[in-house]
C-alpha cells in the first residue's frame, strides 16, 4: 500500500474520540474501563482521582473509539484543581462527541447544573449517560431523564450500571456508528495510549487511596523512577510516593512499615496482571512540600500549569 492509499480510509473503517465528562465520582473511570474491557483509568472512592486526560481504546466491529476519561468537573479552589478542570473542558472541546456521565442517585445537583450550563459552549453533539441506574427506581429514572433533557438538548440518553456493565454494550455500539470514516490511530491490541510507567504509577496511587482514603489528602502523587526489563522476562520497578508533610509519610509507612508493604503487594499484583509479566516492585515514600505548586509535576501529569 503506497502513501496515497493510506490517505483514503477503508470504506468500513471508522475512528474518533468521545470525551466523558461529569462531576467527581459520577463513575466515569469505571465506565471507561468497562467500555474498553481493561483497566485504563484509576477507580477510587476518593473524589478527583483522575487528574489528566486518560485515553482508553475500544473496538466495535470496524470502528475504533478512543474514550477520553477527563478529570471530574467541580468548582476549583487550588491551582491543581484549576488545571484539572481546564483539562476536562479542553478534552471535551477536542472530541468528536461528548457524553455527560451523571450519577442517577444524585440527580441534578449544583455540580451537574454547572456542567450542563457549560455544555452550551461545546459545538459537538452531547449525549447523556445516567449511571448507577440499578440503585434507582424506574419511575424516578424516567423523571430524571426528562428533567435533564429539558435543561439541555441531548442527542440521546443511555441508562447504565458501569459497575456491572449493564447497558454498556449499547453505548459502545452507538458511539461506534458515530465515529468519522478514518484509519485506526492505534494497533488493534492496544487499550490505552498511556505509557506503562504512567499506568504503573496510577495503579499504585489507586491502592494508596483504597487503603488510606480517610487519612491521606488526594494531593499525594506517585512517580515511577525506574523500569528495568530483566533477562528472566520479569520487570523491576522503583516508585516514589510523594506527600506534603512528614505526618503523611508516617501514615503511608504504617506501624513497622506494614501499610507500605500491603500497598506494595496489592500494586505489584495488579501491575503484573496488566503488563502480563512478573513484577518486582520497590516503593519509597518522600516528603516534597508544595509539590502541587511545581510546574514540572503538572507536565508529568499531562496538565498545563495555571498561572
Amino acid at each position: 500500500m503506497d502513501a496515497d492509499d493510506m490517505m483514503v480510509p477503508d470504506e468500513a473503517m471508522r475512528c474518533g474520540f468521545v470525551a466523558l465528562i461529569g462531576a467527581p465520582n459520577a463513575g466515569k473511570s469505571t465506565l471507561i474501563n468497562q467500555l474498553v474491557g481493561a483497566k485504563v483509568s484509576i477507580v477510587s472512592r476518593k473524589v478527583q482521582t483522575t487528574r489528566a486526560l486518560v485515553r482508553g481504546i475500544a473496538i466495535k466491529d470496524a470502528a475504533q473509539i478512543i474514550f477520553v476519561d477527563t478529570p471530574g468537573i467541580f468548582t476549583p479552589k487550588r491551582r491543581l484543581e484549576r488545571a484539572m478542570v481546564t483539562s476536562a473542558w479542553g478534552g471535551a472541546g477536542d472530541a468528536d462527541a461528548v457524553a455527560l456521565v451523571l450519577d442517577a442517585r444524585k440527580g441534578v445537583d449544583e455540580e451537574a447544573e454547572a456542567i450542563i450550563e457549560g455544555l452550551k459552549n461545546i459545538k459537538q453533539d452531547a449525549f447523556l449517560i445516567l449511571n448507577k441506574v440499578d440503585l434507582v427506581e424506574r419511575p424516578s429514572l424516567l423523571k430524571l431523564a426528562e428533567e435533564v433533557n429539558a435543561r439541555f438538548p441531548f442527542k440521546e440518553t443511555f441508562m447504565v450500571s458501569a459497575l456491572s456493565g449493564s447497558g454498556v454494550p449499547k453505548v459502545l455500539e452507538r458511539f461506534a456508528a458515530l465515529m468519522p470514516l478514518s484509519h485506526w490511530l492505534y494497533p488493534e491490541d492496544q487499550v490505552s495510549d498511556a505509557p506503562l510507567r504512567m499506568l504503573a504509577s496510577e495503579i499504585t496511587r489507586e491502592k494508596l487511596f483504597e487503603r488510606l482514603h480517610d487519612e491521606l489528602p488526594y494531593r499525594s502523587t506517585v512517580e515511577t523512577d525506574q523500569w528495568q526489563e530483566r533477562k528472566d522476562g520479569s520487570v523491576r520497578i522503583e516508585q516514589t510516593i510523594f506527600v506534603e508533610r512528614e505526618t503523611q509519610r508516617m501514615i503511608v509507612l504504617g506501624k513497622g512499615g506494614q501499610q507500605i508493604r500491603t500497598i506494595g503487594e496489592l500494586a505489584r499484583k495488579e501491575i503484573g496482571l496488566e503488563i502480563e509479566k512478573k513484577v518486582h516492585l520497590f516503593l519509597h515514600v518522600k516528603v516534597r512540600e508544595n509539590w502541587s505548586d511545581d510546574p514540572a509535576r503538572y507536565r508529568e501529569m499531562g496538565l498545563e500549569f495555571p498561572k
